[in-house]
């Protein structure tokens, strides 16, 4: 009985075998998620709609008036813009990195390019934010998106939400 007392207690203490598999760290800057890496994010995407297509993180600035302003202003004000892209994995959790400039509050926008066209298609693809507030029919707020990251790696979990109907507006699948 002592036996099994302390083998319980060694597992638990050094986290062998109790720990659930992580998930793969998909993105260009996977490696800023890796122990001891930062600034970054990583988002664990939940509720796909399927496996196909790609997958996108972007990060703004935390300003109301530079949220989901186009890329190509930002950079040219000399604002934080970065993308990250990923093949959608045909299975298994979904944890995608994001290195940030420095640690401090940014906007973060994921989304799923189910038709490979790199265009957000409103009636296909999917979006979601940190806060995983149903999205509806209007325009999201800057406030659904602010995440506070560290000096280390910051993670939050991102509900994707699909088209449910013109009436209903986005909003999570059955099971996400």
């Amino acid at each position: 009985m002592k036996s099994v007392i302390l083998t319980v207690v060694l597992v638990a203490a050094t986290g062998i075998a109790a720990a659930p598999a992580t998930a793969q760290i998909i993105g260009t800057d996977a490696a800023a998620c890796a122990p001891g890496g930062g600034p970054a994010i990583l988002a664990n995407l939940t509720g796909l709609k399927d496996r196909k297509g790609s997958l996108k993180l972007e990060l703004y600035p935390a300003a109301e008036d530079d949220f989901l302003k186009d890329d190509y202003e930002l950079v040219a004000q000399g604002k934080v813009f970065r993308r990250v892209r990923a093949g959608t994995p045909a299975s298994g959790s979904v944890s995608v990195c994001i290195r940030v400039p420095h640690p401090g509050r940014y906007a973060l926008l994921a989304t799923h390019d189910r038709d490979g066209k790199n265009k957000f298609n409103f009636f296909s693809d999917g979006a979601g934010f940190p806060s995983n507030k149903k999205l509806g029919m209007s325009r999201p707020k800057l406030a659904e998106a602010v995440i506070d990251v560290g000096s280390g790696v910051t993670t939050t979990t991102i509900r994707m939400q699909y088209l449910r109907g013109v009436l209903s507006g986005f909003g999570p699948t059955k099971d996400g």
